[in-house]
C-alpha cells in the first residue's frame, strides 16, 4: 500500500510536468482561432465535466435551469464551451470572451482554449503575460485533475484494504470457530470415553451378579430337592406305622 501510495505521488509529478501547453489553433464553427492546448491523460467525459464547472466557479457564474453556464452567458455544443464576458481577473481585467473545445484522443483528453480580451486575443507573441497567465491556469486546471483522480484511486485502495482486512477478519473468525469446535469435539470424545468406561465397569458388575444369582439358584434348588427328599423320608416312615 504504501509502495504504491509512493508510485501514485511519482505519477502525479510526471504528469505536472507533462502538462504542456503549447500554442494552437483551432476552427471553431467555421472560424480559426489561436489558442493554447493542453494534454490531460483522463477520460475526456470526466475533463469536460470537471472543465464546465471550472470555467463556471473561475469566472462567476451560477448554474440555472438545463443551461451549463448562463452567467456569464454559456453555450455548450460538442464538447465546445463559450464564455461571454468572462472574468478572469487572475489573467486580464478586461471581461473575456472564451471558447474552449474538450476532444477525446487515445492518448488522454486535449483541452483548447482562446481569449478574446476586447482589445486582442490571447498570443504568446502579442500578450505573453497573459499568455503566460493562462498556462498556469490550464496547468492549475490539469493538476487539480490529477489531484483528484489520484485521490480517488487511494479512496478505491482503501476500500479493497478495508475489504481485504474484513475477509482476513472473517477467515481469522472462522479459525476461532474452528478450534472451538476441535475443543468442544474433543470434551465430548473425553465424556463419551468416560461413559463408556463406565459402562464397562457397569457391564463386568452386572455379569458377576448374574455369575451369583446363577449359584444362588443352583444353591436354592438344590435345598428344595433336598427338602423334598427329606419329605419323601418322614412320608416313609409314616406308611411303616400301622
Amino acid at each position: 500500500m504504501v509502495l504504491l501510495l509512493l508510485f501514485w505521488g511519482m505519477a502525479l509529478t510526471g504528469w505536472a510536468q507533462r502538462s504542456k501547453v503549447e500554442e494552437t489553433e483551432q476552427e471553431i464553427n467555421g472560424i480559426t482561432r489561436k489558442g493554447q492546448r493542453i494534454m490531460i491523460q483522463l477520460d475526456h467525459k470526466g475533463v469536460e465535466k470537471a472543465w464546465s464547472a471550472y470555467l463556471r466557479e473561475k469566472t462567476g457564474g451560477t448554474v440555472k435551469g438545463p443551461s451549463l453556464l448562463p452567467t456569464p452567458k454559456a453555450q455548450a455544443t460538442k464538447g465546445i464551451y463559450t464564455v461571454e464576458k468572462g472574468q478572469l481577473d487572475t489573467i486580464s481585467a478586461n471581461p473575456l470572451r472564451i471558447v474552449s473545445k474538450v476532444v477525446g484522443t487515445p492518448e488522454g483528453t486535449l483541452l483548447w482554449w482562446s481569449l478574446d480580451m476586447g482589445n486582442a486575443y490571447l498570443s504568446q507573441k502579442e500578450t505573453p503575460r497573459e499568455w503566460t497567465r493562462g498556462e498556469a491556469f490550464l496547468q492549475q486546471f490539469a493538476r487539480n485533475l490529477y489531484k483528484q483522480d489520484i485521490a480517488q484511486q487511494v479512496a478505491d485502495a482503501e476500500k479493497v484494504v478495508l475489504n481485504s482486512q474484513a475477509a482476513a477478519d472473517q477467515v481469522v473468525r472462522q479459525a476461532n470457530e474452528i478450534q472451538s469446535r476441535i475443543v468442544r469435539n474433543q470434551q465430548k470424545k473425553q465424556e463419551i470415553e468416560a461413559a463408556l468406561a463406565e459402562n464397562a465397569r457397569e457391564l463386568e458388575s452386572l455379569k458377576k451378579e448374574v455369575e451369583n444369582n446363577l449359584k444362588q439358584q443352583e444353591a436354592a434348588k438344590a435345598e428344595v430337592e433336598n427338602m423334598q427328599r427329606a419329605v419323601e423320608i418322614v412320608k416313609a416312615k409314616l406308611d411303616k406305622i400301622d
